[in-house]
C-alpha cells in the first residue's frame, strides 16, 4: 500500500558524508555521557527492598507513589500485581539505612494515608541479583547482535551485515546516551525496549537492502549510489506509513500508560526515530563506503556450451 509515490529519486547518497558525520558526532557524545555520567540503574540492577502491601479497596497508585516519594525515594517503582488491591513497591538502596528500617518507614507513611493498608511481604534483593541481571542483559544484547549479523551476511552479503550492525549499535548507544545524559532510570523494561529497537531497526534495513538488490538486477546502467538512492526513495511511502503507525502506538503508551510504561515508551520513541535515520542514512551509506556492488548480490553462472577459448564465453548474470 502506498499513499504517494516519488517519481524522481532523491539524491540521499550525495550527502552521505554529512549524514555519517552527524551520526559519528551523536554517537561520540552518547559514549562520552555513558563514560562520564553512567546509567541510573533501577532496583533490579542495584538491589534494594521489595514490599508487597494490600489495601481494602482498589489502590490509587498515584497517591501511593506520591506518599513514598515524599520520604526521599524519587525513583520508587509502584505497581499492582494479582489484583487492584495488591501493590508492589520497589525501593532503592539507601546508605546507612537497613531494609527493615526502609519498610517500616514506608509502611508507617502508607498507614498515615490509609489505616487499613497491611504489609504482606518484604524482602531485600541483594546486589548479587543485580549483577546477574546485568550479565544476563548484556548476554542477550550480544546474542541479538551476533544473530542479526549472521542473518544479514547469509541473506545478503557481509558488507550489508557489517553496515546493519554498525547502524543498529549506533541506535542502541544513542538510546543509552540519552538515558545517561538525563539520568533517566534504566530498568529491565527499558532493556526490553532496547532489544525491541534492535529488531525493529534491522527490519527497516532488510527492506532497504532487499530493494537495493532488486534495483541492481533491474537497472544495470545505474551506479551504486544511484541504485541506493532509488531503493531508499521507493520505500519512502512504506517507511512513513509503518513508522507513523508504530509511533502512534508508542506515544499512546507514553502519554496514557502511566509511570510504569513511561521510560519503556520513551526508549522506544528514541529508538524508532533514530532507527529510521540509521537504516536509511547510516546503514546504506556504510554499505556504499564498503564498496558494495552488483556482483556482490547477484550470483553469476558459467556457460557450459561453446568453445572454452571463445572470448565471448564466460560468466553471465
Amino acid at each position: 500500500m502506498e499513499f504517494f509515490r516519488i517519481k524522481k529519486d532523491i539524491p540521499f547518497m550525495k550527502h552521505a558524508l554529512i549524514f555519517n558525520a552527524i551520526s559519528f558526532i551523536t554517537f561520540a557524545l552518547a559514549v562520552f555521557f555513558l563514560l562520564t555520567r553512567g546509567l541510573h540503574l533501577s532496583v533490579e540492577f542495584t538491589g534494594g527492598t521489595v514490599m508487597e502491601v494490600a489495601y481494602s479497596q482498589p489502590a490509587e497508585l498515584a497517591k501511593v507513589r506520591e506518599t513514598v516519594s515524599a520520604l526521599g525515594y524519587p525513583d520508587v517503582q509502584v505497581q499492582t500485581f494479582g489484583s487492584a488491591r495488591d501493590v508492589m513497591i520497589r525501593l532503592p538502596v539507601q546508605k546507612g539505612v537497613t531494609s527493615a528500617q526502609q519498610s517500616e518507614g514506608v509502611l508507617a507513611a502508607l498507614k498515615a494515608a490509609d489505616a487499613e493498608v497491611t504489609l504482606r511481604r518484604t524482602e531485600f534483593v541483594g546486589p548479587q541479583v543485580g549483577e546477574e541481571l546485568v550479565h544476563g542483559g548484556l548476554m542477550a544484547l550480544g546474542m541479538v547482535v551476533v544473530g542479526i549479523m549472521i542473518y544479514l551476511a547469509l541473506r545478503f552479503e557481509w558488507k550489508f551485515g557489517v553496515a546493519a550492525i554498525i547502524a543498529n549499535l549506533h541506535d542502541v548507544v544513542i538510546i543509552l546516551g540519552f538515558f545517561a545524559f538525563f539520568q533517566w532510570e534504566f530498568s529491565l523494561s527499558v532493556l526490553a525496549a532496547v532489544l525491541a529497537v534492535l529488531g525493529y531497526s534491522v527490519n527497516e534495513s532488510v527492506v532497504i537492502f532487499d530493494r537495493i538488490r532488486e534495483a541492481f538486477r533491474k537497472y544495470r546502467k545505474m551506479t551504486t549510489h544511484e541504485v541506493i538512492d532509488h531503493a531508499i526513495t521507493s520505500t519512502m511511502s512504506r517507511t512513513i506509513i509503518t513508522h507513523a503507525s508504530t509511533e502512534a502506538m508508542v506515544l499512546s503508551m507514553f502519554f496514557f500508560g502511566g509511570p510504569s510504561l513511561h521510560y519503556f515508551a520513551l526508549a522506544l520513541t528514541i529508538g524508532i526515530l533514530f532507527g529510521i535515520y540509521s537504516s536509511v542514512f547510516v546503514a546504506a551509506a556504510i554499505a556504499m563506503w564498503l564498496g558494495v556492488k552488483r556482483e556482490d548480490l547477484i550470483k553469476t553462472t558459467t556457460k557450459k556450451d561453446g568453445d572454452p577459448n571463445d572470448p565471448n564465453a564466460g560468466a553471465t548474470v
